[in-house]
């Protein structure tokens, strides 16, 4: 950091001001990429303007109620991919279960998963326990103060790493997200495209200009607030915007066109066979995922991922395997073997049962089964619960939804 943040810190004063402003212009011309800075009386005016309309506009909420860097940070990664309304009882609980940086590092896994259950990526949580032991073991159980040092830590990036330094610390580091960038491409008109990662760096040597020295994470967060609400992707109102005279687009009547993003690439689709198995003492047979990636350590009711189903009805276990084109073992005799089990198959059929990863598209086709003895399963961390003991374990969300599938079911029936 050095240099550029000693800049930016005296950037208040105007002929600092303008010497910070060259070399960062040097180290990434925005004009090669068609922008145009302001010059430094209009920036002064656009912080002015956008700080003046957060206090008396920013929401309240429990992550800024403090400027400790652990509850910071814990806020920022839950806040990825989530909405405000669903991380706040999340972060509330999650705190009281891990209220510092220690209790985080040495937490069970079990425990640590049930805490974040129903967020979804749950890589988040794992590096987080990562980036705690990193901190007990690297710097003294003492969050690291400085850009450099938080960036080193698990699963923080640029931007998680921009939002601690600069809210909990008051350094002028940008916390570039999707909504900073959207703001900004309709302030200056930008032709990137947002979601090309390459295309990054032009919005961050942006920030690096614009961000007010004094104020760094209340800037940044106001600037996350305006993409969020008033200039969010979906319904804006930039009539209601607190710097829209400085807003190219709106002036220029071209924000349908900004920001430029490409459509994501829909997902890829899974198709699973859901197997729920209870035996006579009302109990239902789980498995703990012991694989690395998707949804490791967490429990659910066996899946046997099979070909695309035949029809959007639901189809039973047998009329799945009938339509299997190998001609190895159907999914019902395959867990049959594998579990050394013998199941009388219900002629049931359920609701199906769909959850979308940011990569896949899960279809699960839900079979009940019974067994008569409560032979255990050859292999793996397998358990027989009752429903009452469930909330002892972690579920992810597609196990939730197939146990809720099969709870609406049996009640009607």
């Amino acid at each position: 950091m050095g240099r550029r943040t000693e800049l930016k810190k005296f950037s208040s004063v105007p002929l600092l001001f303008s010497i910070a402003y060259a070399i960062l212009d040097d180290m990434l011309d925005l004009k090669k990429y068609g922008i145009e800075m302001w010059e430094e009386d209009k920036i002064v005016s656009f912080r002015h303007k956008l700080l003046a309309w957060y206090d008396e506009h920013k929401r309240d909420l429990p992550w800024r109620r403090t400027s400790n860097p652990y509850r910071i940070w814990i806020s920022e990664i839950m806040l990825q991919q989530t909405r405000v309304d669903t991380v706040i009882p999340y972060y509330e609980r999650f705190l009281k279960c891990f209220p510092t940086v220690a209790d985080l590092a040495q937490a069970p896994e079990d425990r640590l998963l049930k805490a974040w259950e129903g967020l979804g990526y749950y890589s988040r949580v794992r590096n987080m326990q990562v980036a705690a032991q990193q901190i007990m073991s690297d710097f003294g159980g003492t969050f690291p103060a400085n850009y450099e040092e938080i960036s080193s830590l698990k699963g923080i990036g640029p931007y998680t790493a921009g939002a601690i330094a600069s809210i909990a610390f008051g350094l002028p580091e940008p916390a570039v997200d999707g909504n900073v960038m959207r703001v900004l491409s309709r302030l200056f008109e930008v032709d990137l495209d947002i979601g090309q990662p390459s295309n990054r760096k032009v919005f961050q040597a942006m920030m690096e200009i614009l961000i007010d020295p004094d104020r760094p994470g209340d800037f940044n967060q106001a600037l996350m607030d305006l993409g969020s609400d008033i200039e969010s992707p979906v319904n804006p109102h930039p009539e209601d915007s607190p710097v829209k005279e400085f807003s190219a687009a709106y002036l220029h009547g071209t924000m349908d066109k900004y920001p430029i993003k490409a459509p994501k690439k829909k997902p890829i689709p899974v198709y699973l066979q859901g197997l729920i198995i209870e035996n006579e003492q009302g109990q239902f047979l789980l498995e703990k995922n012991e694989a690395a990636g998707l949804l490791s350590g967490f429990w659910h009711f066996p899946l046997i991922e099979v070909e695309e189903f035949q029809t959007e009805d639901q189809l039973s276990l047998f009329e799945v395997a009938e339509n299997q084109p190998s001609l190895g073992l159907s999914p019902q005799e395959s867990f049959e073997q594998d579990y050394d089990l013998t199941v009388d198959w219900q002629q049931q059929s359920f609701p199906k049962v769909q959850h979308v990863f940011s990569h896949r598209k899960w279809h699960i086709q839900l079979a009940y089964g019974q067994v008569k003895d409560s032979q255990h399963a050859a292999a793996g961390e397998v358990l027989w619960l009752h429903p009452e003991d469930f909330v002892n374990y972690p579920f992810a969300k597609p196990q939730q939804k197939m146990w809720q599938a099969f709870e609406q079911r049996q009640t009607r029936s």
